[in-house]
């Protein structure tokens, strides 16, 4: 049995507003960063499994579709690595 860490992205997808990011976009302007654009904010989750790379691959799939996105509004995707 292997353990690996996993990375998984979730992002609005593009069609979506993102309010929060709009938000973060007027503050970089107060800041005087008026030339960043397009600011979109997600999320970023860091788990350890354990067990066979297919297992592992099979669980992290179900975990990122059905539990750490809703994949109506968000795009999510993963990086697996063996630790």
């Amino acid at each position: 049995m292997s353990t690996y860490k996993a990375k998984v992205f979730v992002t609005l997808k593009p069609s979506i507003l993102d309010p929060q990011g709009r938000t973060v976009e007027r503050a970089l302007s107060h800041l005087e960063h008026g030339n960043v654009a397009g600011v979109r904010v997600g999320k970023y989750i860091e788990l350890t499994l354990h067990g066979t790379r297919a297992e592992v691959e099979a669980q992290l799939k179900d975990i990122t579709e059905n539990v750490l996105s809703n994949p109506v509004m968000e795009d999510a995707r993963w990086e697996l690595e063996g630790a």
